[in-house]
């Protein structure tokens, strides 16, 4: 690259000139014909510390002091780390750091020989969703648009990302393990993934880190996971633990927003503070949350299921309960379960679910359908959209009852009934995802309160929940039959 150009004039891409004498990422960092001009100014100074720590760059005194205030007092590393794992404060400019780190990584591999004939290497932005995901891609992407050096090297633009003229595909894509397999990875940028959700998985994140580690053996590639912190739970949180203040090839830098970026203004970190000073901490202090937990552990949920159950048929021996979680169609599931009790334990025997988009008032005629086969006919809901699901379920010969408890207060009353083992479930792997991802959260005042977490979903288990909790009732009615 930049450093070998007056040795080999008939050089004509970075690929060339990086055989020759690649330069470190701060270097590249700090060449005015490469990425400098992103990176200008003191206030950078910060993440070329982590960068230099990361590669086994030298580091003066006054950085080892710094790296040692973020990395937990443990010493820098010898050689380039296997894998970076950054909880840091918002604004702290962890975008951008990884985009350079992608950049550096795609338009300096030259090691073509260790690929299969038509094999590419891949550098991956992985996030939530493809929207967050092209944050990064679309930083990526400006460097070789608008660096004279690098701009050569896109040969094609992909639905994806953009192909490199060294056999490099940069690319995006979303959480899922399932889509990763395959490819030898270069370097896998796990964006903001203290807040991945999936609901075919119960744990995304650590399923994602199985499925990329191999991928990353052919080429020796690198992991950087980045995130402002949430909760003490996940991958994230679990590198953390482990890894935070520990010598060997995974770094763990954890900071707050101003120790990486210190141009932004300290009175709006105040106000958050006096504001919400729990959320202000894992916001802008880099810290995970202490008054947000799980609701309940995964292996307590799948200890209820009846395994290849998707559901019980109706039984002309049993009284059923039910409830529904209405929806007006756009962005949640119309979901509604059934359940019964079984000498004092609350059996799951059937969940609808209706994705969006739907019509609420077919919605509605089909999940009344299915009630009438069980004998039910009265279903109870929250107050959402109360009037109009009234009258529609009367329409089909369904009273609907608006419940004054909040999915909050159900998934309490519901939470004894799973730890004394009193929960039959059906075999419903996005419910029982749900059910894992729900969180307790503990305000102010002492008082818990259940729900999903941020960008998650819970209508198929809070159905579930408040038919299991409708289902523990006095009855005369003699309960013989469960399976």
């Amino acid at each position: 690259m930049p450093r070998a150009a007056s040795t080999a004039k008939k050089t004509k891409s970075p690929r060339a000139t990086a055989t020759l004498r690649p330069p470190s990422i701060i270097s590249a960092m700090d060449d005015p014909r490469l990425f400098a001009p992103f990176f200008r100014g003191p206030s950078w100074d910060g993440w070329r510390t982590v960068l230099k720590a990361a590669y086994g760059l030298p580091l003066s005194e006054p950085e080892i002091s710094f790296f040692k205030s973020v990395a937990g007092d443990r010493a820098p590393p010898a050689s380039r780390v296997r894998e970076l794992w950054i909880p840091a404060g918002r604004r702290a400019g962890k975008d951008a750091a990884t985009s350079l780190i992608s950049a550096h990584t795609g338009a300096l591999f030259n090691q073509q020989e260790k690929l299969r004939p038509g094999e590419r290497a891949l550098v991956l932005c992985l996030a939530c969703d493809r929207v967050q995901a092209r944050i990064i891609l679309n930083y990526v992407r400006s460097y070789f648009t608008d660096i004279p050096l690098l701009a050569g090297m896109v040969t094609r633009e992909t639905a994806e990302g953009f192909e490199l003229n060294n056999g490099v595909d940069v690319a995006v894509g979303t959480n899922s393990f399932r889509a990763v397999r395959g490819r030898p990875i270069l370097l896998a940028v796990l964006d903001e993934l203290a807040y991945w959700r999936d609901e075919n998985s119960a744990k995304p994140d650590e399923e994602l880190y199985k499925a990329i580690t191999p991928a990353l053996a052919t080429l020796d590639g690198m992991i950087v996971g980045i995130s402002s912190p949430y909760r003490k739970a996940g991958l994230l949180y679990n590198k953390f633990k482990r890894h935070f203040g520990q010598d060997g090839d995974v770094l763990v830098i954890q900071a707050s927003t101003r120790q990486l970026n210190p141009t932004i203004d300290q009175s709006i970190i105040d106000r958050a503070m006096a504001e919400d000073p729990a959320a202000a901490r894992a916001e802008w202090m880099g810290e995970f949350r202490d008054d947000i937990g799980g609701w309940l552990p995964l292996e307590v949920i799948e200890s209820s299921v009846d395994q290849g159950v998707a559901a019980r048929p109706p039984h002309p021996a049993l009284t059923y309960r039910s409830f529904t979680d209405a929806s007006g169609g756009r962005g949640d599931s119309f979901t509604c379960a059934i359940a019964h009790d079984f000498q004092g334990i609350a059996v799951l025997d059937c969940v609808v679910e209706i994705p969006p988009p739907f019509n609420p008032m077919e919605a509605i005629a089909q999940v009344a359908a299915v009630l009438r086969e069980y004998g039910v006919t009265e279903t109870e809901g929250d107050a959402y959209a109360a009037g109009f699901n009234s009258e529609a379920f009367a329409a089909c010969g369904i009273t609907y009852r608006s419940t004054a408890r909040d999915r909050s207060a159900i998934y309490t009353d519901a939470l004894p009934l799973f730890t004394s083992g009193r929960v039959r479930l059906i075999d419903n792997r996005k419910m029982i995802n749900q059910f894992a991802a729900l969180e307790r959260r503990t305000s102010s005042s002492g008082r818990d309160r259940v729900d999903h977490g941020p960008g998650g979903h819970d209508d198929l288990c809070n159905a579930a929940a408040g038919a299991l909790v409708a289902a523990i009732v006095p009855s005369n009615r003699p309960q013989l039959y469960f399976a």
